[in-house]
């Protein structure tokens, strides 16, 4: 499947989850990404962070001629009302990886497509459920897979949620960084075929 939009599509992200995702839905795109700072005001709920940050990203191509549509996009893990980021160390990623362990948490992707110099985002949330994780389970996948690049220190994709996540409520792509569904509904203004 191929879907041809009446404006070029730019992806601004890294992530080879998010590109595999986008082309998979039939888009073809370009990607890049500028520096952006991901801070967020302390006292901001938990749910606007990704949609905050999403449209952090993608002012960073303001002034946007309108000749190009904008998707940026960013993913948080919540548990307990604590948002886990990307895990710095090894340890960090033991000690989310326990606090996941056995329990539910959420997975929030905040989506926002820029066109011209108006944003439009959106939101889409997933409930995660871990069955208990075991000491040795943890490093294996520590030592063995790259959670330094995850939010919550796992990708659902990998072999620790293969083997680990029992349940989900929500959209598994949301889990994966890019909720597809929202993305193509966001788009859809601009398909042309």
């Amino acid at each position: 499947m191929n879907i041809v939009l009446s404006k070029p599509l730019l992806l601004a992200s890294n992530s080879p989850r998010r590109r595999q995702l986008l082309k998979e839905c039939g888009f073809s795109f370009e990607v890049a990404v500028r520096p952006t700072d991901e801070t967020y005001p302390d006292d901001m709920p938990p749910d606007d962070v990704p949609a905050y940050l999403a449209r952090q990203k993608a002012e960073q191509f303001l002034p946007n001629p309108g000749e190009r549509l904008i998707l940026c996009a960013d993913t948080i893990v919540v548990k307990d009302a604590q948002i886990l980021n990307k895990p710095a160390n090894p340890e960090e990623a033991r000690q989310m990886l326990l606090m996941l362990s056995g329990s539910t948490h959420q997975v929030i992707t905040g989506i926002c497509l820029l066109d011209n110099s108006k944003f439009r985002t959106e939101t889409d949330t997933a409930l995660v459920t871990f069955c208990t994780l075991t000491e040795r389970e943890i490093e294996t996948y520590i030592q063995s897979e790259s959670p330094f690049d995850k939010a919550g220190a796992y990708g659902i994709q990998d072999w620790i949620g293969m083997v680990g996540i029992e349940r989900i409520e929500g959209s598994f792509y949301t889990i994966m960084g890019l909720p597809t569904h929202r993305v193509y509904q966001l788009l859809s203004p601009y398909f042309l075929n």
